[in-house]
């Protein structure tokens, strides 16, 4: 038996056969599981978990006092993070179904495999550190790394890259210089910003602003303000949104759409500080520390002079550039359970318990959409969740939908780069057959094992890759 303690927060069997107990925790133990407590009286349990944090709980069905599925009730109101296995020695589809929609993890039937077993318990413990480590990404990991984890407390990430992004803030977060922040529509770059403005100690607002589709007079009205008969119709002074955000921070977003006579306008304001409300001849100054983000490349934008090379090179005093989902997968596992969590919430619903399949669908996808497109598809799968586990089908139906979304001009100029990076031959060229053969073993690979999506990464039904799958076997 190994002398290493996992995992770090037992495990707690509850049966009322001892044979069971004994049984169980001998396979698990002489699997690396070593940390495992018993119970064989359900009513001692809720008394037990509240003395410490317990990875998992296996749950035996018919037992005398309290019934596991009462028991498992409890554990789910009280301790939602703790994943819940139910046992029975009875092959019912209705008591697993009611035991899915009252949030179990897994239901298993004796005599259970130690295999079976096994890998049952890791897949749950997978799960509880998961959410542990999602929760604690915001305490403990981001206190190591930079001095104000509390600021970057809206991102969800264990991107190594992203970590040093929230050093890079820290260290740039005081100056008065411009920030430029990059990135693909739905990485979340107005996060960043707020992000930049909360570290930055600025005691005043953080004003946001989207110029996309804005004329020169509205942005100049906007941001500037007027005086009284300024134009038609400006019958009052107004204030505008720079003044707003004197001593904090303007963030101008979609700044890649802004006109040049704007751009002038703004190059003056981070030049010296001054602009001229509407109507007005008396410079005012302002304060405000400007961050602006675009999906564009606005660099490559100054050869088709759209955009200002002045303007280019004074926003870029510092530049954050964010990383796509798709170049940060081990984000994906922990941003679904945060949107479970923060979609539960939103819809004053009790939290769905994820499918086992779920993390590995969509490690799968793309995302063209990024963060916000893995949330919009997460709050659509709970708004139509009931009870129990999340619909898969929900997830697979709002995929296709968002697939067929695509077709625009970013998608295309992503899949053409995918392309050329999806074969490769170095060595000996494949016969079809072969080819066909590395394709499925690595659509496996890929979906952990699971046909279905392993199918769906392949194009073809589950069906057809049973067919070659048997037709290989034979072979």
């Amino acid at each position: 038996m190994s002398s290493k303690i996992f995992p770090a927060g037992p495990i707690l069997l509850v049966d009322d056969e001892e044979h069971f107990l004994l049984s169980a925790e001998l396979t698990l133990s002489s699997n690396g599981i070593t940390n495992i407590e018993t119970c064989k009286d359900s009513r001692q349990v809720m008394q037990i978990l509240s003395k410490q944090y317990y990875s998992l709980v296996a749950l035996d069905i018919n037992m005398q006092h309290i019934s596991g599925i009462e028991l498992l009730r409890q554990i789910v109101s009280s301790y939602p993070e703790i994943p819940v296995i139910m046992i029975t020695a009875m092959n019912d589809v209705d008591s697993a179904v009611l035991c899915m929609k009252e949030g179990a993890f897994d239901y298993v039937v004796k005599p259970i495999s130690n295999t079976k077993l096994v890998t049952t318990i890791k897949r749950g413990l997978e799960l509880a550190e998961i959410r542990n480590e999602n929760e604690m990404l915001k305490q403990s990991l981001l206190r190591e790394n930079v001095e104000h984890p509390e600021a970057f407390q809206e991102i969800v990430t264990r991107s190594v890259p992203l970590r040093s992004i929230f050093r890079y803030i820290e260290a740039i977060a005081k100056t008065n210089l411009p920030v430029l922040i990059t990135g693909e529509t739905g990485t979340g770059k107005e996060l960043f910003a707020e992000a930049v403005h909360k570290a930055s100690g600025r005691k005043g607002e953080l004003v946001t602003v989207n110029v996309a589709g804005v004329d020169d007079d509205f942005f100049s009205d906007t941001l500037f303000g007027h005086k009284k008969g300024a134009f038609t119709g400006a019958e009052s002074e107004r204030k505008g949104l720079i003044e707003k955000a004197d001593n904090g921070t303007l963030f101008l977003d979609e700044i890649g759409d802004l006109s040049i006579a704007s751009q002038v306008k703004l190059l003056r304001l981070l030049q010296d500080g001054s602009y001229y409300p509407l109507g007005s001849d008396i410079a005012k100054l302002s304060d405000a520390r400007i961050i602006v983000a675009t999906h564009r490349d606005i660099k490559t934008m100054q050869a088709g002079d759209t955009f200002r090379q002045d303007l280019y090179y004074r926003l870029k005093s510092h530049h954050i550039a964010i990383p796509p989902l798709r170049e940060r997968k081990s984000d994906v596992p922990y941003l679904i359970d945060h949107f479970i969590s923060k979609a539960a919430t939103t819809l004053s619903k009790i939290r769905p318990t994820a499918p086992k399949e779920l993390y590995t669908l969509l490690a799968n996808y793309p995302f063209p959409g990024n963060v916000r497109e893995l949330e919009g598809i997460i709050f659509e799968a709970v708004s139509v969740h009931i009870s129990g586990i999340l619909s898969l089908e929900s997830i697979r139906k709002n995929i296709a939908v968002h697939n067929k979304e695509r077709n625009s001009k970013d998608a295309v100029s992503l899949l053409d780069h995918q392309s050329n990076e999806l074969l490769s031959f170095p060595g000996r060229f494949p016969t079809l057959e072969e080819a066909e053969d590395s394709l499925i073993e690595e659509a496996l690979k890929r979906a952990e094992g699971n046909q279905t999506i392993a199918a769906e990464l392949l194009g073809i039904s589950r069906r057809a890759l049973n067919n070659r799958l048997r037709r290989t076997e034979k072979e």
